[in-house]
């Protein structure tokens, strides 16, 4: 009698991750599979998840959409140039808000949280002015500086969490033996430190890949991202293929969900020790 409670406590909580687990998941699924349909199938209701799969979406992205396919590939250069920015203007801001103290400190990491809680699309009206004076409209660099300068306000907290855990002893014992700051850095902190590294670079790298209001309003042309192209696609005139979006959705979420579940088990550990030890 006394392990009934236990066990269904047990069994709510694996039902309340089973609904969360569907609740996230059977979109993507939906997106996925209908990307396989044939156009005529794809909103036939009862919905059929056996089916022949068909690669002529994908053809038909190919074959009439090669604007997407450039899209994609200024998306990767983005995310991956402003996820190096992020990840090392937030290792260096962490190092300094965990060792440093002061009001200074202290406000300014405040500061960056609450700009950090603003809309996007405020940022924007300020930014014109800035944005046409240094003629940075339609060019990768100003949306690899702005998704950076996006993140790195989490990021430094995250770093923080992180470095402030870390004995400081380390650093005295290296400094002792010689060790410039960049040495230690790089040779002490940098590999102690690497889970919160992970955790930041994901966060930077998903947001990046799929952020549109900043690419939206920025890129006309040159530096169109895919979110901004597939957007694109479903205003056309000649009528929206759902087929095509759908494959052209897959082929967008299946590189970052592809790093997520590769590095899930550091991102999982990094917030954990972070949250737990910060």
């Amino acid at each position: 009698m006394a392990s009934r409670p236990p066990l269904l406590q047990r069994c709510l909580r694996l039902a309340a991750a089973g609904m969360a687990t569907v609740w996230s998941v059977a979109p993507i699924m939906l997106v996925v599979l209908s990307s396989f349909k044939e156009p005529k199938h794809i909103f036939e209701t009862p919905y059929r998840f056996v089916f022949a799969p068909v690669l002529d979406n994908y053809r038909a992205l190919w074959r009439d959409d090669p604007e997407f396919f450039r899209g994609l590939a200024n998306s990767a250069i983005i995310a991956v140039l402003a996820t190096l920015l992020a990840v090392t203007a937030s290792f260096c801001a962490g190092y300094v808000y965990a060792r440093f103290r002061g009001r200074f400190f202290s406000g300014s990491a405040f500061f960056m949280l609450l700009i950090r809680m603003l809309p996007p699309i405020v940022v924007t009206v300020p930014l014109f002015p800035a944005v046409n004076a240094l003629a940075l409209n339609d060019t990768h660099l100003l949306l690899i500086l702005l998704y950076a300068a996006f993140y790195v306000s989490l990021g430094s907290w995250i770093m923080r969490c992180f470095i402030a855990q870390l004995p400081i002893e380390l650093e005295e014992a290296a400094a002792l033996d010689g060790a410039s700051l960049r040495q230690l850095l790089c040779r002490v902190i940098l590999p102690l430190a690497a889970q919160g590294l992970v955790c930041v670079a994901l966060f930077v790298l998903t947001f990046s890949w799929n952020e549109y209001v900043f690419a939206m309003i920025f890129t006309t042309t040159e530096a169109r991202t895919a979110p901004v192209v597939i957007a694109e696609l479903l205003g056309t005139v000649n009528g929206v293929q759902w087929g095509v979006i759908f494959a052209a959705a897959t082929l967008q979420l299946l590189p970052v969900l592809a790093l997520v579940l590769a590095f899930q088990r550091f991102l999982a550990a990094g917030l954990a020790t972070g949250a737990v030890k910060g």
